[in-house]
């Protein structure tokens, strides 16, 4: 988090200095040229920063820029007084005041992916800015060209024919809306839902979504993906051919939560999920996105919703250790269908020569109680693993470039396996190519995990293979009762005195291979590996069967 505030506001300050420099250039100096160049430059920065910080109010840029470059225009025309030239004036100054307001009245409409409707106006709204932008450096090229103001007057009056396009729609949709929802509304009733997945999160969180997609898809019903943030609308559409609606306000859900709807789930404890949990007619599901002895995984705020499918029983004592008081017919068993295609060894990690290790470091977190990060001491683990011959996986968390400090360290652990590649020929995987690869192809290709407390153990204890896991707040003996998993896996300490002693177990003597399986069952359930996954679709088929049918049904 801290590196992205960081890119935002060095964004910031470029492109409000170029914009300052710009304008005092051309005022106050005879370098038209210079200042023009200048402010093309500042329409650069702000462009990047609208991408850094989508919404961004940048009126003071382009308001400066704008008087930068009509006062570099009319320098270049050297006319005296120019009626085009006050007109573009005019033209520019009314779309730089209007262009931010109309682009958060179209946030504010529904916007939907997969669904046969098409509503162009919030689209055109979301890029205004852009096209400012691009109109600004047009008008500045023509300025450097010294072209007829005539030309760059055409130009303002094209773009800002779109703009009074997109407000008087938008007032219309605003004061005069449709009888029954407007056209989204009306495809999702063609369309029927039974169910939805609901999802709030920060940026880059899309993958909590899109793990449990194939599944949602299997249930064999119709549904939606509702997402609260714009940015998601394109990512996760493209992962799924279900609808995904993008509502940005309670009207937007109100409209669209349409009758045919029963269940809703959810992927995360985000804030807004309060916002739909409210609708009393749906039967709300936490399925989380992960199972780990993280604190987050014990979170109060579970006991919101009306079930929660949870891998194993492991997951339910977590809450009860945790002092999490939640009522046991919330909870059901469903394994976690994302390991169904996990390949499982049964024979322990025994002498394993040239073993593939795959390491995954997780983030730093939002809370410093959450920072089960081993980045900072890993280098000495990865150059033991190397001196073992080990070849290895670098999967690190997406959220790692969040943390300058962490990207750094990712950066120098990254060179460290890319430079032992050139000199051993050990194909390891990192960066971009490690990023390519599925958590399950990870998981399959190696012979050992290392990884720090998360949502990664669970998934690599289905495969039987060994696991050591990071003690990175040095609890010792405290760090199993902390976190159970554990337990099963060969704890590695913070100062990595013991690396030596965790490697030999890991890769050659395994003495905890038979606890492995013990462990598994309580924490991942105990299906059948031929279909693991049927316990979680026959548990959500079941949330969906209309109440009467299960009265009906049910054994006398």
């Amino acid at each position: 988090m801290r590196g992205d505030l960081v890119r935002k506001l060095a964004a910031r300050c470029l492109s409000v200095g170029l914009a300052v420099l710009a304008f005092v250039v051309v005022a106050l100096t005879g370098a038209t040229g210079w200042g023009l160049a200048l402010a093309v430059g500042a329409l650069v920065a702000a462009y990047a920063e609208q991408r850094i910080r989508p919404g961004a109010d940048l009126v003071a840029e382009t308001a400066l820029i704008a008087a930068a470059v009509l006062v570099g225009y009319s320098r270049r025309l050297d006319d005296g007084f120019d009626p085009a030239l006050a007109a573009t004036a005019l033209v520019l100054l009314g779309l730089v005041l209007l262009v931010g307001p109309l682009r958060t009245a179209g946030n504010l409409e529904v916007r939907a992916a997969n669904l046969p409707v098409r509503s162009w106006t919030p689209l055109i709204a979301d890029q205004l800015g852009v096209a400012l932008l691009g109109l600004l450096a047009a008008v500045a090229v023509a300025a450097a060209l010294a072209l007829p103001a005539a030309v760059a007057l055409a130009a303002g009056l094209l773009v800002g024919a779109g703009a009074g396009a997109v407000a008087l729609d938008l007032a219309r949709r605003r004061f005069r809306p449709t009888v029954g929802g407007g056209p989204v509304a009306r495809a999702l009733r063609r369309h029927q839902p039974e169910f939805l997945l609901y999802f709030s999160a920060p940026p880059g969180s899309e993958y909590q979504v899109t793990m449990w997609l194939p599944y949602l898809e299997r249930i064999g019903r119709p549904f939606l993906v509702l997402v609260r943030e714009p940015e998601f609308l394109a990512p996760i559409a493209a992962a799924t051919d279900a609808p995904v609606v993008y509502c940005p306000t309670l009207r937007a859900i109100d409209e669209a939560l349409v009758p045919s709807l029963r269940v809703a789930f959810y992927v995360n404890h985000g804030a807004k999920n309060s916002h739909c949990v409210r609708f009393t007619q749906l039967t709300h599901i936490q399925l989380h996105h992960g199972d780990s002895d993280k604190a987050p995984s014990a979170n109060p705020v579970s006991g919101i919703f009306d079930r929660i499918f949870v891998a194993g029983p492991a997951a339910i004592d977590r809450y009860a250790r945790a002092g999490v008081r939640i009522p046991a017919d919330k909870f059901v068993v469903v394994g976690r269908p994302q390991v169904e295609s996990i390949d499982v060894r049964r024979e322990p990690a025994r002498g394993l020569a040239n073993p593939t290790v795959l390491y995954t470091p997780t983030w730093t977190g939002h809370h410093a109680d959450a920072d089960y990060c081993s980045l900072p001491v890993a280098e000495e683990l990865l150059r033991r693993l190397l001196a073992r011959g080990a070849t290895v996986i670098l999967r690190a968390h997406p959220y790692t470039a969040q943390n300058p400090a962490s990207a750094r360290q990712l950066g120098r652990l990254t060179e460290l396996l890319v430079a032992d590649r050139a000199r051993s020929g050990r194909q390891h995987v990192v960066g971009a190519a490690a990023r390519e690869l599925s958590l399950t192809d990870c998981v399959n290709r190696s012979d050992a995990l290392v990884s720090d407390v998360s949502g990664v153990i669970s998934d690599y204890l289905y495969s039987g293979k060994p696991y050591a896991v990071t003690d990175m707040g040095d609890e010792g003996d405290r760090f199993t009762e902390r976190f159970p998993l554990a337990g099963s896996g060969y704890v590695l300490r913070r100062d990595m005195s013991n690396v030596d002693a965790v490697l030999t177990a890991l890769l050659d003597t395994d003495p905890l291979a038979e606890e492995r399986w013990a462990t598994r069952r309580r924490y991942l359930g105990d299906f059948p590996a031929e279909s693991y996954a049927e316990a979680f679709l026959t548990a959500a088929r079941g949330e969906l069967e209309p109440a009467e049918h299960l009265v009906t049904s049910a054994p006398v």
